[in-house]
């Protein structure tokens, strides 16, 4: 690996250590930041660590020490002090979880991408393309509550944040250059504002697991029971859900509804060791659910006709939008924004732009395309 910083990431665990990083910090107008959590390894999800880098020192912070970090908050709430994240989504809704911390002034480097029409977007292609780094893909699924956290472990968390201020400054000018940095300023606004993840895992439904509705009473009790049988497992052995059994697999069984050990020992996809595991918690359950019924999906409304008609339309003048100006079509037109659109009943000009308030940018670029398509349909 090239140019390589040569001092160590400096590991921050007390509240001397914390003060000295802050000191540091807020001197500076620009940090790169990265956190890692353990939601593939633990129950309940939470931050492991939280990486800071300024030009010249990497700080490793560690959330499992007791020391208390609601001080952050005027880094990430501080309006002159600009944090660099890729994809801060995840982190943002995991920090605001955990923490309670406010978020100003962001640039997000996975965003800046996307808007520029890259094809690779993560953080690993991104580093290899531009500083020809490469991040060693095993620790993505690391378990990060691990102390003390091995050498390789501390060396990846750093490349994290290492090189995103670099790299914020080639997609900022190249932004700046098209002419895109109004749009891309819209979307930091827009993830600044992202909710905070749930404090309590809601346990999962079976409508949630099947991923429709339209299943038989039988069918939805019984996936029901083994949910609630998984859930309870994973809560016992501090693993997420999906670690115990599979969506897939609790699907399979209840599909097979076995009456005896010998049947559920022949549902394709359930393996030796979790039969022996789970076997008789498994035939327990499924009883259960033979003699309860399922509860009832939140009332679905079926989506209207008009609305349908807009929305495919929507869909398909952002996916033109999108090839003419070579990004992915969530870019000319977010998600919620184009649901907005389609369900309201938009009768004016002014009606999109009251529901586009929020992204200035695209209503000075599209309104006028939104307003033929839209208003127009209404004269239809």
């Amino acid at each position: 690996m090239h140019h390589q910083d040569p001092t160590a990431p400096i590991w921050v665990a007390t509240p001397t250590a914390l003060r000295r990083m802050m000191n540091h910090l807020l001197a500076c107008e620009q940090i790169a930041v990265d956190t890692e959590s353990n939601g593939l390894h633990a129950y309940q999800e939470q931050i492991c660590l939280i990486q800071f880098s300024v030009p010249g020192a990497d700080y490793l912070v560690d959330p499992l020490a007791s020391v208390n970090l609601s001080g952050l908050n005027e880094i990430f709430s501080n309006p002159r002090i600009e944090k660099v994240f890729h994809a801060a989504e995840y982190d943002i809704l995991c920090l605001k979880r955990d923490f309670g911390f406010t978020f100003t002034y962001l640039f997000d480097t996975m965003i800046a991408a996307r808007i520029l029409g890259r094809s690779e977007v993560g953080l690993a292609a991104l580093l290899e393309e531009t500083f020809g780094v490469t991040l060693d893909k095993r620790y993505q699924r690391a378990n990060w509550a691990r102390r003390p956290l091995p050498p390789a472990m501390l060396s990846y968390a750093r490349l994290d944040t290492h090189y995103l201020i670099d790299l914020r400054n080639r997609l900022a000018k190249e932004l700046a250059e098209r002419g895109l940095t109004a749009l891309a300023e819209e979307d930091f606004l827009r993830v600044c504002e992202t909710p905070a993840a749930p404090t309590e895992t809601r346990p999962p439904m079976w409508w949630d697991v099947a991923g429709t509705t339209d299943l038989s009473p039988q069918l939805a009790s019984l996936l029901q029971a083994l949910v609630e049988f998984r859930e309870q497992q994973a809560r016992f052995a501090n693993l997420p859900p999906f670690r115990v059994l599979s969506n897939a697999v609790l699907i399979q069984i209840a599909e097979a509804n076995p009456m005896t050990l010998e049947d559920l020992a022949e549902v394709h996809g359930l393996s030796y060791a979790h039969f022996e595991r789970y076997g008789l918690g498994i035939m327990e359950a499924l009883r259960r659910g033979r003699i309860r019924p399922a509860p009832q999906p939140p009332g679905y409304s079926r989506p209207n006709h008009q609305m349908l008609k807009r929305l495919e339309m929507l869909k398909r003048w952002r996916k033109d939008a999108g090839r003419r100006m070579g990004v992915e079509s969530d870019v000319i037109l977010p998600r919620d924004t184009m649901h907005a659109l389609a369900q309201c009943d938009v009768t004016t000009p002014e009606d999109i732009e009251r529901l586009m308030a929020h992204l200035p940018w695209r209503w000075q670029t599209f309104g006028k395309e939104l307003i033929q398509l839209l208003v127009k349909e209404k004269i239809s």
